[in-house]
């Protein structure tokens, strides 16, 4: 439909439709969006700068602890993802769901895997952080974490159950994923884990292959050749 089409009397009733429909929509995944619209915004807001005080000024005052900004990204997202352990605390403490994605599909724990906020990694665990699913770009908090090369957020992460040899869509292991990106310490934790070596990619590329394509000779002395 075009522009000039909406402003024709007969596409009156398609544009308020389409408009109810948005709400309802936007209701569907932020129920809390028709309780206190302010206060959630300055709840989230708060978030971002990580002013705790305010953030807690805002839940006392009736803000959901759910609440979500137009990326779908919740206080706890949002907290996860600067590393802001004391606010992504005070946040579960207020009954945020650990498990809450943004619209891309991330969740608190990809995002504290992500940027490597172990001490965060362990309170969400703690909380029931769930270790499987996948976001839009089906990546995991466990790939996330090994191809960023976070490896005390990899440890913890295998002591939490993941499956250490768990591959993402394209086959691609932790393993394999460190290994591109010359992640030494990874790789040698994984290693140290029982990561298996011989496994191969979708392109037929093991950990040693991927590491000598991508120049990282050291990362490839550390693999065993088969």
């Amino acid at each position: 439909m075009r522009v000039d089409d909406i402003r024709s009397g007969r596409h009156r009733w398609a544009r308020t439709a389409v408009t109810a429909l948005g709400l309802l929509w936007a209701s569907a995944v932020w129920p809390q969006a028709a309780t206190n619209p302010n206060l959630n915004a300055q709840l989230l807001v708060a978030a971002r700068n990580n002013d705790v005080v305010a953030v807690e000024r805002a839940l006392a005052a009736g803000a959901a602890p759910n609440s979500r900004n137009r990326l779908g990204k919740s206080a706890l997202l949002l907290a996860c993802e600067k590393g802001q352990a004391s606010l992504a605390s005070t946040m579960l403490r207020a009954g945020a769901d650990v498990n809450l994605a943004s619209l891309e599909g991330v969740t608190p724990l990809m995002a504290a895997s992500y940027g490597g906020h172990a001490v965060i990694a362990r309170v969400l665990l703690r909380a029931g952080a769930r270790i499987d699913g996948s976001d839009r770009m089906h990546k995991s908090a466990w790939i996330y974490a090994a191809a960023q090369g976070h490896a005390e957020v990899v440890g913890v992460l295998l002591d939490a159950g993941v499956a250490i040899d768990a591959a993402d869509e394209h086959q691609l292991t932790a393993l394999m994923w460190a290994a591109g990106q010359g992640h030494a310490q990874v790789v040698q934790l994984l290693l140290q884990r029982g990561a298996r070596t011989d496994l191969r990619d979708d392109r037929g590329l093991s950990a040693l292959d991927i590491a000598r394509q991508t120049g990282h000779d050291d990362v490839a002395r550390l693999l065993p050749a088969r």
